[in-house]
């Protein structure tokens, strides 16, 4: 944390306890939150949270939040009835909306923290208007749908001095600090190797968007749920899952597992975004010879190589291959035939040893399995308490404690450079269906089907091959902005 924000935080405290100090002094005992003004939360409260997309992973996104004990859920929001009606009948005290700008708008001076559970494309929208009202944020991974949004949300919650979250709760798993005291015990060496490979996506990609539509259902806003998106007309079975195999809307097979998957090497490693990527995608044949066109969809399955710089646990620079699609790498030769190599997992390969875990960082083991048997390593990375389930408590106590107060797992400074991360790599894989006219006006060419991207990390953009910067920064919908 920089010499800047302690001196702010401190300010906020300083502040925060002459004001409720001077308030008790005068006969208050519980102190209103519109009394206390905005980013203020009196010791008596408990965090008064706000859920925007409360069916599904919102659900239990909140009822993570609700059980750590800290917490009351006091609004809802969600375009679609039917998908918000068990939040709805779990929590009956809540105020219940349908436009979370309208929520926002009204409630503003009774919400400490939002938890927004949305489809990708509208992540960062709502985190933003949220975190200008000086409120704390939990979002779910990935943390947005575009490397501009991701660099916005990290500078902001740093800017607005709010608690922040990304909801990939292995970061607070045992799992990963066990990664971690493996690491700096020195038992696999320095790492130069990782693979993360998943069987996602479980939904269908690789296809043409569908020539029909359907009939909005009653309890669904489209307009509402498309929100920044581009305008279509509403089609079946786009909600409320399979939006995850559209640009328009989700990020593919890596940013929906890449959070679970990349985070445990991205953090015990210490790296940053990558310098390079390249890639190669499954085809989609339909015809002889004649390979699919289907831009707007993500392939269906794709391996790409990240490059990382160096750093103090990695010799050289680290490459980082991410398969899905039931791609897999070769298994380890440390590895008997029989032993399971799981459909979604991670594995460091280092200059002494290999380590691998499964999602979230979860069932971290040393390879061979027999060094398991007699493994005395000393934990020494800090453990959260609840484990895996103890993320979304972390997120309302520090929100209770106040900006800078609490170490968090995956807050923005480093969900955001994660996520980054997860996205550089989707320009590879939209760089794949880069068309252009040949010269003769008969077909097309392919350009980014063979370039090893360079990324150029200040400047946001890759510098050898243009026409993908296009992705780094969506135009949104009219009526519909970022905020800043």
């Amino acid at each position: 944390m920089t010499e800047e924000i302690k001196d702010s935080a401190a300010d906020h405290s300083r502040r925060n306890f002459i004001r409720t100090t001077a308030l008790a002094a005068a006969g208050f005992m519980i102190v209103p939150r519109h009394v206390l003004g905005k980013g203020f939360l009196a010791p008596s409260d408990r965090l008064q949270v706000a859920g925007i997309g409360v069916g599904g992973k919102g659900e239990s996104d909140l009822t993570g939040v609700f059980k750590g004990g800290k917490s009351d859920i006091a609004f809802l929001c969600d375009v679609d009835d039917r998908r918000a009606a068990n939040s709805v009948k779990r929590f009956p005290k809540a105020k219940y909306y349908k436009d979370y700008r309208q929520m926002l708008d009204k409630e503003a001076k009774n919400i400490d923290g939002v938890v927004i559970s949305t489809p990708d494309h509208n992540h960062a929208m709502q985190a933003m208007a949220a975190m200008q009202l000086g409120k704390h944020v939990y979002v779910q991974k990935p943390l947005t749908h575009d490397i501009y949004e991701a660099r916005m949300l990290t500078q902001a919650a740093k800017k607005y001095q709010v608690v922040t979250q990304m909801g990939n709760q292995g970061a607070s798993g045992e799992g990963v600090r066990k990664l971690q005291d493996w690491l700096d015990a020195g038992l696999i060496g320095k790492v130069h190797t990782v693979y993360c490979w998943t069987n996602r996506p479980v939904w269908p990609q690789g296809i043409s968007w569908p020539a029909t539509g359907g009939n909005i259902p009653a309890e669904l806003d489209w307009d509402l749920w498309l929100g920044s998106a581009p305008f279509k007309p509403y089609v079946d079975k786009l909600v409320p899952f399979n939006w995850r195999g559209w640009w328009d809307y989700g990020t593919g097979a890596i940013g929906d597992m890449g959070c679970h998957l990349v985070e445990p090497p991205f953090r015990i490693l210490d790296l940053d975004t990558p310098i390079s990527v390249e890639c190669s995608v499954g085809s989609v044949y339909v015809d002889e010879f004649k390979r699919g066109y289907f831009p707007e969809s993500c392939p269906p399955s794709s391996h790409v190589i990240m490059t990382f710089e160096k750093t103090k646990k990695t010799k050289g620079n680290l490459q980082m291959h991410w398969m899905d699609g039931g791609i897999k790498p070769e298994r380890p030769e440390e590895m008997l035939p029989n032993e399971s190599f799981g459909d979604n997992g991670t594995l460091f390969i280092g200059t002494r040893g290999k380590m691998i875990c499964d999602t979230y960082g979860a069932n971290p083991r040393l390879l061979p399995l027999t060094k398991n048997e007699s493994d005395r390593t000393k934990p020494k990375a800090t453990r959260v308490p609840g484990d895996v389930e103890g993320h979304y408590t972390q997120w309302a106590e520090a929100a209770i404690a106040g900006y800078g107060k609490m170490e968090l797992s995956s807050p923005f400074e480093i969900a955001g450079p994660l996520t980054e991360t997860l996205l550089i790599a989707n320009l590879a894989i939209r760089g794949i269906d880069v068309q252009k006219p040949k010269a003769d006006g008969k077909g097309f060419t392919y350009p980014g089907r063979d370039i090893k991207m360079l990324w150029d990390k200040q400047n946001m953009r890759v510098t050898n091959f243009d026409e993908v910067n296009q992705f780094v920064k969506r135009e949104y919908r009219q009526g519909w902005s970022l905020g800043v």
